[in-house]
């Protein structure tokens, strides 16, 4: 099925690190192939692409002659720095060819999950848009630590989907999609070609894709793909391997997935707000509400605040203001809001209601611990 590449303005490619490397070597011809392809599309669809690329640890791993080594976070640290410098160099030269200029950003955690620090990222990125500049994004994995890393670059890839209000994200790999069971395993595994919303059993078909080179399975490609659908952003998953693959998906000419969200053009209507945008792509939250079952139906049926009545329980460490997960009771995230309360005194109205928080709190004490204008729904 052809791609309708003209009624998407903003797109988000990524590309993984099994692309980049192949063994102990840099794929130079396949970079080169797909800075090619990137800049025929650009031309003939007046849109605009971000660029987010693994393979600086894998580089890294051959300029320093860690081939098969187990690497140490230091290792893998000193790794990323010097293989970010190869990856970006090579990127220029190609993109110089057509001359289009390109520009490096190496995000954290910290930087998509701070309100401010991500509202200066987001300006970054889209100024380098409106000044027909390529960003090429990574994780900043020389300094970012497993306890507070956003971990792949899937993840990241819809992070910044949401950040710039994308149409379309593509994350290539080295498998041609999403398959009802382990291609690799099972010879009757078929292609999903499209999914209209992540199910369970969605869930379920993603424990698979045996890439070693990387940090993203599909699973990670399935939560990425939900971050970005829940900002009204589709996502194609295919195979990059092959010749001319951005070329060829575009033209309908290889296998994929798409999870497709409504027509483009009733997205002004149904975009989510940005800082519900924000909220709904973190990863790593500094605690979590458990609540109970009238309260999980409270949100789902009547989009209603979450009230201190309905909790049941605090996990973590957090200020007031900061966005927190909302589990059930059987940890399941299917919410992010922003906190009213700091964690200790959260606990203190755990399951109380109005009257008594006021007497526990003061007068001006609110019932709601998260209003429902700072909640997003996550999964139901």
């Amino acid at each position: 099925m052809e791609i309708n590449s003209s009624k998407y303005r903003k797109i988000v490619i990524k590309i993984g690190s099994s692309l980049i490397v192949d063994g102990e070597k840099m794929r130079s011809s396949w970079i080169e192939n797909i800075v090619s392809n990137i800049h025929q599309i650009t031309k003939k669809n007046d849109c605009q692409i971000v660029l987010v690329s693994s393979g600086a640890v894998a580089l890294g791993r051959i300029a320093l002659g860690y081939h098969n080594k187990k690497l140490s976070i230091q290792e893998k640290q000193v790794c990323a720095s010097v293989g970010q410098i190869e990856l970006m160099t090579i990127y220029k030269d190609f993109f110089k060819k057509f001359d289009i200029k390109i520009a490096q950003i190496l995000l954290t955690a910290t930087d998509c999950n701070s309100r401010k620090s991500y509202l200066n990222s987001k300006n970054t990125i889209e100024k380098l848009l409106d000044n027909q500049i390529i960003p090429i994004i990574n994780e900043n994995d020389s300094v970012a630590v497993d306890e507070i890393k956003i971990g792949d670059n899937d993840r990241l890839s819809a992070r910044v989907a949401q950040m710039i209000g994308a149409d379309l994200m593509i994350l290539f790999s080295d498998i041609d999609g999403l398959y009802d069971k382990n291609p690799k395993e099972f010879k009757t595994a078929n292609l999903i070609q499209q999914v209209d919303k992540i199910t369970k059993e969605i869930e379920q078909m993603a424990r698979g894709s045996n890439s070693l080179v990387g940090t993203g399975g599909m699973i990670t490609k399935i939560m990425a793909s939900k971050m970005a659908m829940s900002a009204q952003c589709s996502t194609i998953i295919t195979s990059g391997i092959e010749k001319d693959a951005l070329k060829k998906l575009i033209a309908g000419n290889k296998k994929y997935t798409i999870f497709k969200c409504s027509d483009l053009n009733e997205k002004s209507k149904h975009k989510t707000k940005a800082k519900l945008d924000w909220l709904s792509g973190f990863v790593n939250a500094k605690g979590s509400i458990i609540i109970n079952e009238n309260a999980v139906k409270a949100l789902k049926t009547k989009k209603a605040s979450l009230l201190a009545i309905g909790a049941i329980g605090i996990e973590g460490v957090f200020s007031r203001g900061e966005a927190v997960f909302i589990k059930d009771e059987s940890n399941n995230h299917i919410a992010s809001g922003i906190i009213n309360y700091n964690s200790n005194d959260a606990k203190k109205i755990l399951q109380k209601n109005s009257k008594e928080i006021i007497k526990i709190m003061g007068p001006k004490a609110k019932p709601e611990l998260i209003h429902i204008d700072n909640i997003v729904i996550i999964n139901f």
